[in-house]
């Protein structure tokens, strides 16, 4: 089981591991610059859509509008063009006009860089609120998506039944030092090789330490 003894290694061999492949499309979006807007837009792509998709759509929509004003002066049917086939391409265009206005009318064209601010805006929930934190304002947080509750479920290092529940369970107890981190290693790692179904662990780096709790079966 993976305990607060051994976390530090645990991560340090997952970090090492996810060198070899591509890292999340949103950690590309943000890419070069510190741009809590574009990490934000690009949050908003990613839900429920595959890397690969969200990283070549938001590159797309970028080259068209790289500002709330901006992208508030491109039509919804501009940013469904620009962004398709993400999953719920339209819903997200109309997502996206309304931070654009809101941002506008309400923050100065500025991204909230508070918890509460950013829960404020259409389709915000705490895992984008906190990945807009930690990658657009280098603030403490820990985004929790599918990847990093599954894990740190399987691990054994929490139990909990939600993401919410495992942001909540982490605070408690993951050192300070991954909460920024963790996110980017585990989405990589959870798709490649700690998957949802049959997971790879005859090659996983941690599988000696692994609780394995729910896993039925493996590769």
């Amino acid at each position: 089981m993976i305990t607060n003894r051994n976390i530090n290694g645990v991560i340090r061999k997952v970090r090492r591991e996810v060198r070899k492949w591509e890292e999340p499309a949103v950690e590309r979006a943000a890419r070069g610059k510190r741009d809590p807007f574009r990490v934000l837009i690009g949050c908003v792509l990613s839900l429920r859509t595959k890397d690969e998709t969200t990283a070549v759509a938001a590159g797309r929509l970028f080259a068209l509008a790289q500002t709330p004003e901006e992208m508030l002066r491109l039509r919804a049917r501009t940013i469904e063009r620009a962004i398709y086939p993400v999953g719920f391409y339209r819903n997200k265009a109309r997502s996206i006009r309304e931070i654009a206005r809101a941002l506008i009318d309400k923050h100065e064209e500025r991204v909230p860089n508070t918890m509460e601010g950013l829960l404020e805006l259409k389709g915000v929930g705490r895992k984008t609120a906190n990945l807009v934190l930690t990658r657009g304002f280098d603030q403490y947080g820990i985004c929790v998506d599918i990847h990093v509750h599954r894990i740190t479920n399987r691990w054994g290092y929490v139990r909990t039944n939600s993401p919410n529940e495992t942001e909540m369970a982490l605070r408690e107890k993951l050192p300070r030092r991954h909460w920024k981190t963790i996110n980017r290693a585990l989405v990589v790692f959870g798709q490649k090789v700690c998957r949802p179904v049959s997971p790879f662990c005859s090659l996983c780096p941690v599988a000696g330490a692994c609780a394995r709790n729910g896993v039925t079966r493996s590769r």
